[in-house]
């Protein structure tokens, strides 16, 4: 339910079909608008099985950290959308992608602690944030924005 909340969050100020963000300054390598909805869509059921999994296989007083991690990680999800997008802010959108990238491996370091299967699990989800940063910098290096 919680990813599930914050991947809708985050959809809300997502617009990848927008002039702004599809404009001639756009890499060569920017995925299509379609690949997000495919891409996002098992990452986010992969975030969510990881993170039950890592919740039942927790003891009571590792619950407390895997909650923390995921309830943080999901935050700084949704988030990015509405820094980049909503904002028309790319700097702002590296920043938030930077934290996502940090707050990624705290939850697979977190989740290796009680369940080393839901931690490998994000693996791809880490390489798909990696590459969005490597994306977002791009764009913060072409367009600026005041």
């Amino acid at each position: 339910m919680a990813v599930a909340a914050a991947a809708a969050v985050g959809a809300v100020a997502v617009d990848a079909d927008s002039v702004w963000y599809r404009g001639p300054a756009a890499p060569r390598w920017q995925p299509p608008s379609w690949a997000f909805g495919a891409v996002w869509t098992p990452l986010y059921a992969t975030i969510a099985w990881s993170a039950g999994s890592a919740w039942n296989r927790a003891s009571e007083a590792e619950r407390p950290h895997v909650v923390a991690a995921v309830t943080v990680h999901l935050s700084l999800n949704a988030a990015w959308g509405w820094l980049f997008f909503a904002a028309r802010s790319p700097r702002a959108g590296l920043v938030g992608t930077l934290l996502l990238d940090v707050s990624t491996l705290h939850l697979i370091r977190t989740t290796s602690r009680t369940d080393r299967r839901a931690a490998a699990a994000l693996l791809p989800y880490a390489a798909w944030c990696w590459f969005a940063t490597a994306l977002n910098a791009r764009n913060a290096q072409h367009n600026s924005c005041p």
